[in-house]
């Protein structure tokens, strides 16, 4: 059984990064690959929109699940 893309413990994260290229927001973001993205330039990316701000947003969300 698929579970739905927002039901509440969906597999969300799963199908987000089946789309994620790895890399893009890096070099969208001039930082190089192996160094952390700094938070304060994730939060500025957030607010802009677009693809970037959505991989920024996706970013900070993983981010905090680690911990």
């Amino acid at each position: 059984m698929k579970a739905k893309k927002y039901e509440k413990g969906g597999m969300w994260i799963q199908e987000a990064l089946k789309k994620h290229k790895a890399g893009t927001l890096h070099k969208q973001m001039g930082v190089p690959m192996g160094e952390k993205i700094p938070m304060g330039k994730l939060e500025e990316a957030a607010k802009k929109g677009g693809k970037l701000g959505k991989r920024a947003q996706l970013a900070m969300t993983l981010r905090n699940l680690k911990k």
